[in-house]
């Protein structure tokens, strides 16, 4: 084998309280797509940062091509070809597509920077990863998963000899993953060596060479991924085999807790009309676009729907804002727990209790003992993994992010559940977690509705699934009878299907 391109030796970092990585050593190969795996909190992100210069390790040593290095800074470590797309997203939202992809390298005419030349090339990265939004539009106008397509140009842009990706398709859509797909394997072809985080391990073994697993901080395997299948990686993950991680038991479903009348929201979605049963988990199945998400937000007043009913226990109810929708017993985690959902400078106490802190005040003051209470009886129910309630939540892994704001959902006392995408960004064993809860809560009587873009995860939780297809409801099927194939054929638009845009 030929000498590795990369080659981590004894790395170790720590942080307060956290030993994040323990003594790894990994090489990698040179124009080799090279998988790093493992649940949340294994270290995977905090050794790429190590890499890229962010994080300066405790002991040990980094070798690119033959070299030791250590970089100050990710400017350095970026002059020596390493470039990284973070999984939490690193734009600017206030400037444009172009201005984002080429800060800090802006083409020059003279003195003065070479817009046109800035936004012809910004149109060639774009077009190459198949992105169909212009550079001149301001990112805070862009789609998530649009962002995402621009930090991944804002990459290329810098002609990386070794490219980091931290989960780049958490946000796409199978088409844009495909144009992804595309790209990394023609930088593969031109000797670029790619380094890849993903917790959808059908994606890892559809384009990596190799694949490292990694567990508690430490370095578990390495292997070409043709000697491996996904139950091995599996269970270097975690221990435990793949039938462990979707199964829930039975549901017995009560009165109907939430019906919804022909809704509708404008061009984003219309004529919706379903019904929630009291301890039954409800999936919501559709392509990007389809709707879900801005049906999901209507549902708690954000913004409230244009037409139609929403019944809770059999009255009509207005539902104007997310207050209102409270005071009716309908909680929604949104999609991105980060941009809607945490404050991730906020400790774990903090986020927990922030909507039902009016109920913790005596004398105008919020009682610190009760607070902290509500705050250690959910971590203890939960199985939060934190160091303590002090800790900010940015400095816990995703899966544990998740746990909080679920953790704050539950403090209101809700009737209905809604989460949109509750296991996005977090690993297998983590989302075992989600599942046994979501399977105890529906057990415990809430109803809860799952919207959620993996298939297999909505087939394995629901004890029904709906189906949205261009914002409308275009079917429903019963947990028991689904299968892939009967959902994707009541997602995919037909040339007979017109439906709402959103």
């Amino acid at each position: 084998m030929t000498e590795a391109l990369i080659a981590l030796e004894e790395i170790t970092k720590r942080f307060p309280g956290v030993l994040a990585l323990d003594h790894i050593s990994l090489e990698v190969q040179e124009g080799t797509i090279h998988a790093v795996v493992g649940e949340n909190g294994a270290g995977k992100s905090t050794l790429m940062l190590t890499l890229a210069g962010i994080h300066a390790p405790d002991s040990g040593r980094i070798i690119v091509g033959g070299d030791p290095v250590h970089f100050a800074d990710p400017l350095e470590a970026n002059r020596r070809g390493i470039g990284i797309v973070f999984q939490e997203l690193s734009v600017w939202p206030n400037l444009d597509v172009k201005e984002n992809i080429f800060m800090g390298i802006e083409p020059r005419r003279g003195p003065l920077v070479d817009f046109a030349k800035m936004r012809r090339e910004s149109e060639e990265l774009l077009s190459r990863l198949g992105a169909d939004f212009s550079p001149d539009m301001l990112v805070s106008e862009l789609s998530l998963a649009q962002q995402q397509l621009a930090e991944i140009a804002k990459a290329l842009a810098r002609s990386p000899g070794i490219l980091i990706l931290d989960e780049p398709t958490s946000s796409l859509s199978p088409r844009e993953i495909e144009d992804l797909f595309r790209v990394l394997r023609d930088l593969k072809a031109h000797g670029v060596t790619i380094l890849y985080i993903s917790h959808h391990l059908e994606e890892v073994f559809a384009l990596c060479d190799a694949i490292t697993v990694m567990r508690d901080g430490r370095h578990v395997l390495t292997r070409p991924t043709s000697e491996l299948s996904q139950e091995a990686v599996i269970r270097a993950m975690v221990g435990r085999d793949l039938e462990e991680f979707i199964r829930h038991g039975q549901h017995r479903k009560g009165e109907v807790v939430l019906e919804v009348r022909n809704l509708g929201s404008g061009r984003r979605f219309g004529n919706v009309s379903f019904s929630l049963r009291v301890g039954e988990v409800v999936g919501m199945a559709g392509l990007v676009g389809a709707g879900r998400s801005e049906l999901a937000l209507s549902l708690v007043g954000f913004p409230p729907p244009d037409s139609g009913e929403i019944l809770v226990e059999g009255r009509a109810s207005k539902i104007r804002s997310p207050q209102d929708a409270l005071r009716h017993g309908i909680v929604l985690l949104p999609e991105d727990r980060n941009l809607s959902g945490l404050v991730l400078n906020m400790s774990v106490r903090e986020n927990m209790t922030l909507a039902v802190l009016r109920n913790l005040v005596r004398g105008g003051m919020t009682e610190p003992s009760r607070e902290r209470g509500v705050a250690e009886d959910l971590v203890r129910r939960l199985n939060i993994k934190t160091p303590g309630l002090e800790t900010p939540v940015v400095n816990l892994s995703g899966g544990n992010q998740q746990k909080v704001l679920l953790g704050r959902s539950l403090t209101t006392e809700p009737k209905v559940l809604i989460m949109d995408e509750p296991t996005r960004g977090i690993d297998v064993g983590a989302k075992a977690e989600i599942y046994a809860l979501i399977d105890r809560l529906a057990q415990d009587g809430l109803a809860v509705l799952v919207i959620s873009s993996e298939l297999l995860e909505v087939l394995g939780i629901s004890d029904r699934i709906l189906v949205m297809r261009q914002g409308e409801l275009s079917g429903e099927l019963s947990g028991a009878d689904a299968d892939q194939e009967k959902i994707m054929t009541l997602a995919i638009p037909t040339s007979h299907t017109k439906g709402h845009t959103g």
